[in-house]
């Protein structure tokens, strides 16, 4: 794998970090800084090669451009990766030393939790560097994103609902939740106490299955085959790839919409839900709550402000399928098309000069 290959066509920057006293291998792939600085999680994970690390970093990268853009936000997009299991090699110093990285990219990338890291985790790049969001609410931050994600996911399943049915309503209807972890579990929580939806869970973990059992009364299934299970709305909120080749003709539902991210295997897998007559919910979209939070740490954090930004992602859902429907495309190729038009408007606007340079570096990046 060329990396510059990669590069070529649209990434401004990879950065690779070793520190070999703690075991930390990282990589930082900043797809595009045209709205503002990059924000994106870091994913702390066993990959079986550094190719897989770095395809996954870019790929999320990307993601996140496209996600900050179609949210509102004046960010960019970015993302990290640390090769590694979390539950055996993750460490304070290992943690401190990828913070001291972190702050030599000067803000150009700022980061928050993902797969296999905390907010425990935040707090402790935090010493090393304030490029860091989802801290603790000691530390003036908005702690864990989870609870904000799940709710913007919930609300992106209203608008799925008025899309197909033509009704406000979850009641009733049957939701298959892949993946019960951080997100996944608190997305249950809002389907059975507020929206009246039955729900099968799967999880490669079984205590988290347990406990969404134990907590919410859910039916459960096979970790290889829930998204076969029969539903109305099939939530991916595991790891990405779960729409693929040899998965879309097992689906039995007719709306996907979950919190992974690339939940598509390829871009053409849209083309083929749409020919399945199943409406997707584009994942950079619908699962932006955690991003629209973390995010309102930069002008000091409001938790009822930011949950009030959040609940724009059923809106932004609504506006791209109009746009699907009036442009005769898929409901992926539109919520791009969302994106990149925004990013070409408002981009090309913040080319000019201000003194003092853009506002997130006055209010939050230089302090």
């Amino acid at each position: 794998m060329s990396v510059f290959d990669e590069l070529e066509a649209e990434y401004e920057e990879v950065v690779f970090f070793h520190d070999p006293p703690t075991g930390l291998k990282a990589i930082v792939a900043i797809h595009s800084t045209a709205l503002g600085p990059a924000l994106g999680g870091t994913r702390f994970w066993p990959f079986e090669s550094e190719e897989e690390a770095l395809r996954d970093v870019l790929r999320l990268s990307r993601g996140m451009t496209y996600k900050a853009a179609a949210a509102g936000l004046d960010l960019g997009g970015g993302k990290a990766v640390i090769i590694g299991d979390p539950k055996r090699d993750k460490s304070e110093e290992l943690l401190r030393a990828y913070g001291r990285f972190i702050e030599t990219l000067g803000g150009r990338y700022i980061t928050a939790e993902d797969i296999g890291t905390a907010r425990d985790d935040m707090d402790v790049i935090r010493r090393e560097t304030h490029y860091v969001t989802g801290v603790a609410p000691e530390l003036g931050g908005s702690g864990d994103p989870s609870p904000v994600t799940a709710y913007g996911v919930y609300l992106g399943m209203l608008a799925c609902m008025e899309e197909v049915g033509q009704e406000h309503s979850l009641q009733g209807r049957r939701v298959a939740v892949q993946g019960v972890g951080k997100v996944g579990y608190h997305l249950v929580k809002h389907l059975v106490e507020d929206g009246g939806a039955n729900v099968v869970v799967s999880d490669i973990d079984v205590d988290l299955v347990a406990r969404a059992v134990r907590d919410f009364g859910v039916d459960t299934a096979d970790p290889d085959k829930i998204h076969a299970a029969e539903c109305d709305i099939f939530a991916p909120c595991a790891m990405g790839g779960i729409i693929r080749d040899d998965t879309i003709p097992e689906l039995k539902c007719s709306i996907v919409a979950g919190s992974a991210n690339n939940q598509l295997g390829r871009p053409e897998h849209g083309e083929a839900l749409a020919g399945a007559g199943i409406l997707y919910a584009p994942d950079y979209v619908i699962n932006a709550g955690g991003l629209i939070n973390v995010a309102d740490e930069l002008q000091g954090y409001n938790a009822e402000r930011a949950r009030a930004r959040v609940e724009s992602i059923y809106r932004t859902l609504r506006e791209i399928f109009n746009i699907a429907r009036d442009r005769h495309v898929t409901t992926s190729a539109a919520a791009d098309a969302f994106a990149t038009e925004r990013i070409g408007r408002i981009g090309r606007v913040r080319l000019y000069w201000t003194p003092g340079g853009r506002g997130w570096a006055k209010n939050w990046g230089g302090r």
